[in-house]
């Protein structure tokens, strides 16, 4: 695919830096010399220094022959324009990101498609979203949901007490046969390499293991890894921010309570206007003292989403020391989250992460019809459908010549969620969850082709 990406922030550098890797042909254009330097001189695509609102530097990209454009910059209004631009000289789709997340709640109103723009990416939201799927699984550190939930991905670092640690994954298939989950990547703690789990893969303490499965499976695996589901009602959020906004809103839609801290005190009666059903106090939330004052110890969870990273991590780790049970924190850095397993903190959240991972599912060739990354992990999440050519269609597993960085996290048939393991027959209509690492992405595509 020849792909065209504006803003050479992190966004754009993320997802230049993910497709290079794939062999796209991907063209950078960024107004800043200096955030074009690094991608220029370590990544394998073109870059272009100039407005990506100009038409002159369209046609320099070449954007009538481009499959997709993606805008990422700082600014709505440019990322808007520049796809409104392209789309009208000929690309064939076009992603905008904005900040607005009434443009996204609205699109059914206003057709931003006959406007020439395909998909609105609101990191903010998204963002949000993530949280609240994070409180509804508390005793887990990373999850997405499949088909509404028919599969479900959750992550979750082992305790020396869950009954598998020390055993491989054949020999915990066998002491737990009726099981409704399957394990499909982990970290080891103190590593960043990402292990695609074979039947010979031993489980340890700390792992950071990954695993697919259906409802009825979830409470399996509170049991089995130790952890307790516990009800969350009682949220403090920290920071007055967009996040933090659309996070206290839609907490208090789903009846938690919530109070949110915001230090500017204009902001804050803003905060008081607009989320009646929330509390909102004006203070600084770096003050261990008000924290306290304003009951954290009496808190199910504390979400920090505050414009500085580290007043976001060090007022988690607060909150950690008051035996507070969920935490999680804003981080602007992506390098942050290989630091999340050992500093204490149940989840870090990087909203261009996020939006990048989001956009990232629009590349993807073959009936990909969901994608995932993992936060600290190199794999991906994909849900392929089969189609009546696709390789894999009218075959077992078992018969698959699947490679060994890749696995089969599940299948979803109709309305049901299915752990299929060698014997399980795949079917046209099919929607099959795979979790593969970078490298197997192109032999995996051409199996659902």
């Amino acid at each position: 695919m020849k792909i065209i990406i504006a803003g050479a922030g992190e966004v754009g550098f993320h997802l230049a830096k993910l497709l290079s890797y794939e062999a796209q042909d991907i063209t950078l254009i960024d107004c800043d010399k200096e955030s074009l330097a690094y991608p220029d001189t370590h990544l394998d695509i073109r870059v272009i220094k100039g407005d990506a609102t100009s038409i002159s530097i369209l046609k320099e990209a070449q954007v009538g022959r481009s499959d997709l454009m993606i805008g990422v910059t700082s600014s709505e209004t440019t990322n808007i324009t520049l796809c409104m631009l392209a789309k009208q000289l000929g690309c064939k789709r076009t992603i905008a990101r904005i900040s607005n997340a009434e443009f996204i709640h609205n699109k059914d109103l206003i057709r931003f498609d006959k406007l020439g723009i395909d998909e609105l990416i609101s990191p903010e939201a998204l963002a949000a979203a993530e949280i609240q799927l994070l409180l509804n699984q508390s005793a887990f550190n990373n999850t997405y949901e499949f088909e509404e939930g028919l599969l479900i991905m959750v992550g979750v670092s082992l305790p020396k007490t869950a009954p598998f640690v020390g055993k491989t994954v054949q020999e915990a298939a066998k002491i737990f046969p009726e099981l409704h989950f399957m394990p499909i990547a982990l970290q080891r703690m103190g590593t960043q390499y990402t292990i695609v789990p074979r039947g010979g893969t031993v489980f340890r303490e700390r792992d950071q293991v990954y695993f697919v499965t259906n409802r009825e499976g979830l409470d399996d695996l509170y049991k089995l890894t130790g952890k307790v589901k516990r009800e969350i009602k009682n949220v403090m959020i920290l920071g007055g921010s967009n996040v933090g906004f659309k996070t206290a809103r839609d907490l208090c839609a789903n009846n938690f309570k919530v109070k949110l801290i915001e230090k500017n005190k204009e902001r804050a009666f803003e905060l008081a206007d607009e989320l009646s059903s929330a509390l909102i106090i004006n203070g600084d939330g770096r003050n261990v003292e008000l924290l306290e004052e304003e009951g954290l110890e009496a808190m199910d969870a504390f979400i920090a989403v505050t414009g500085n990273s580290e007043t976001n991590i060090m007022s988690c780790l607060v909150a950690k020391s008051k035996n507070v049970k969920k935490t999680m924190a804003l981080v602007e850095n992506m390098d942050y989250f290989q630091l999340s397993h050992s500093i204490g903190i149940d989840t870090l959240l990087n909203k261009k992460l996020l939006a990048a991972n989001h956009i990232f599912r629009h590349i993807r060739k073959g009936e990909v019809v969901a994608m995932t990354r993992l936060n600290n992990l190199n794999a991906e999440i994909l849900e392929f459908n089969v189609k009546p050519t696709s390789i894999v269609n009218g075959k077992y597993i078992r018969d698959l010549n699947f490679p060994k960085e890749a696995t089969i996290g599940g299948v979803i048939r109709g309305n049901q969620g299915i752990i299929a393991l060698g014997g399980f027959k795949i079917a046209e209509g099919d929607r099959v969850v795979v979790c593969c690492l970078p490298n197997a992405i192109r032999k995996i595509e051409k199996l659902f082709l």
